[in-house]
């Protein structure tokens, strides 16, 4: 069989005995409400929520009986997922496509000294750069550290893109009340000027350290931005050698950092075996360090690297990970559901749905399986979501009374760093509030009662009671922790990364190449040439051509 004929030959998950089991249940099951399967039982909850630390998961208000799990525990165990899990842990090379292991879990390792991959001791290279990290982060925290003229370093600009970025802003704005505050953190991904020169506005050279974070180094838009942070600081400091208290750079590509001019002490490495969206764990989050200190880092660490040994050690059916990528497959392939919402009631978790959007949809956006294979299935789910408050005056409305089918997961502590008793009960009030309603809906009886309690008309009544009704049985899972620590924080990461694993096995997806996004970053190179010279452009699309010309019509001189 040829390589096309190959490609045309379709996959056969949808063909398999637990895959058939679940459709035929499904096809039963979609008719009950969740009302009634917590009627039937009254101790639902205790059968369905999991502790891990001080992490709680109930995953109880979801459409699942007696029967469900058990079939979906069969899905799993149909493609091995305990074996991809040894795999995944002891290095073997499952990025196929790349020809690389996945081992961000042995940035985390706080088990072993050793781990041998292709004859190299990796974990000897993790705690270096970690010693690294420390010896950095402590001089610039204890402002032992010095710019140009003796002075202490007082603004950090992270200048990345992707998992760059969205991994150390994240972590660092969720662990605020670690930070040190007389230390303040920027971030800079945006390819468009503004984003930079806002950022450039209200700083000073003399004081400023660039973080430079590329895993090749030849990122645009970073390398465009750190271009742009080089001259914006020369501009003030005429002498080139004071580059080396002001720019460090983490990348695996040490000589094209050199040659942007950063000294090689400054420069801290990471590896291929780290994929972007996974790369906070290593010296990616250097930012991370400096803003909690390293003792809290290796805090964030542990909470990951105790959600890793939960993964590996426990049986499937009180697995959390496990449990989270079954119920998603559950609605993503069952019940149609394309949409998946992220929705932390802790204003500290404002860009935890953004940083999830990456992990899972540049995981499982795939189309092609392992095989090469077109999928017959629906795959990686459209991830969004909002800080819950905001998201219930925003686009709660639709999870209610949509069309859709769009399951949540809420995540709210238990208590704040500093609480507001008051703030704190009316905050968690709405997080139980919202997942009740959710699973419960109104009926048109209980919708008719209420108006009849405010004294209105029968008339009033049957107008207005088709809009007041919703029909529930909307999924959620909720996460309830003691406060947002590095520890908790690094579990429930650690958590979701091995649930959109288990789901890319179960889709038999490769989940971490990411040849989607390079298409457009080649072209992107080629019409930057095109845009140099105010030549007609007439070898694109008609659409294309139109675009480029009118803007090059348009531009300033």
């Amino acid at each position: 069989m040829n390589r096309d004929q190959a490609a045309r030959r379709p996959t056969t998950l949808t063909n398999t005995p637990a895959w058939n089991a679940l459709q035929q249940h499904y096809k039963s099951i979609a008719q009950q409400h969740m009302r009634q399967l917590f009627n039937a039982d009254p101790q639902r909850f205790d059968r369905m929520h999991l502790i891990c630390n001080d992490i709680l998961f109930d995953y109880s208000k979801n459409i699942v009986d007696e029967t469900t799990l058990p079939l979906l525990f069969n899905l799993a165990r149909q493609a091995d997922v305990s074996g991809w899990i040894n795999r995944l842990f002891s290095g073997d090379k499952i990025n196929h496509t790349e020809q690389r292991s996945v081992l961000h879990t042995a940035l985390r390792n706080l088990n072993d000294s050793t781990l041998m991959v292709d004859a190299e001791n990796l974990l000897a290279k993790v705690q270096h750069e970690l010693a690294r990290m420390e010896t950095i982060s402590d001089a610039i925290r204890s402002r032992r550290w010095l710019g140009c003229n003796q002075q202490p370093i007082t603004d950090i600009v992270n200048i990345g893109i992707g998992g760059s970025d969205l991994g150390p802003k994240m972590v660092t704005e969720a662990l605020r009340p670690y930070a040190a505050h007389d230390l303040r953190n920027h971030f800079v991904s945006n390819l468009d000027e503004n984003h930079i020169l806002d950022t450039l506005e209200y700083l000073k050279p003399e004081t400023t350290l660039f973080i430079i974070s590329s895993k090749s180094f030849s990122t645009i838009e970073t390398l465009m931005n750190g271009q742009t942070a080089r001259r914006w600081f020369q501009t003030t400091v005429k002498d080139p050698t004071q580059l080396r208290h002001h720019f460090l750079a983490v990348t695996t590509n040490q000589q094209a950092a050199v040659e942007f001019g950063i000294p090689a002490e400054n420069i801290l490495q990471i590896w291929d075996w780290v994929g972007g969206r996974y790369s906070l764990w290593s010296a990616i989050g250097l930012p991370i360090a400096i803003a909690i200190g390293m003792d809290n880092f290796r805090e964030l660490l542990r909470g990951g690297f105790e959600a890793d040994m939960h993964f590996c050690t426990t049986a499937l059916e009180k697995n959390i990970p496990v449990i989270m990528a079954l119920l998603g497959i559950w609605y993503n392939n069952f019940f149609g559901a394309k949409n998946y919402a992220i929705l932390p009631y802790d204003e500290h978790m404002k860009s935890f749905s953004a940083y999830l959007q990456q992990a899972d949809m540049e995981s499982n956006g795939k189309s092609v399986d392992r095989e090469g294979n077109p999928v017959g299935y629906s795959t990686g789910p459209v991830i969004f979501g909002e800080i819950g408050i905001k998201g219930q005056h925003a686009f709660y409305q639709l999870l209610h009374q949509g069309t859709q089918l769009i399951p949540a997961d809420f995540l709210a502590p238990i208590t704040d760093h500093k609480p507001i008793a008051e703030h704190h009960r009316a905050l968690m009030a709405n997080v139980f509030a919202q997942t009740e309603a959710l699973m419960k809906g109104r009926t048109a009886d209980e919708v008719m009662y209420e108006m009849k309690q405010q004294g209105l008309s029968k008339e009033q009544i049957d107008r207005l009671l088709p809009y007041r009704v919703f029909d529930g049985n909307r999924p959620s899972n909720t996460f309830l922790f003691q406060t947002l620590a590095p520890r908790t924080l690094g579990s429930l990461i650690a958590f979701y990364e091995h649930k959109i694993f288990v789901q890319g096995i179960i889709w038999n997806l490769n989940s971490f190449d990411q040849w989607g996004v390079e298409l457009g970053k080649k072209l992107s190179k080629e019409i930057i040439d095109e845009l140099h010279h105010d030549a007609p452009s007439t070898h694109h699309d008609a659409s294309t051509n139109g675009l480029i010309n009118y803007y090059k019509r348009k531009r300033p001189g």
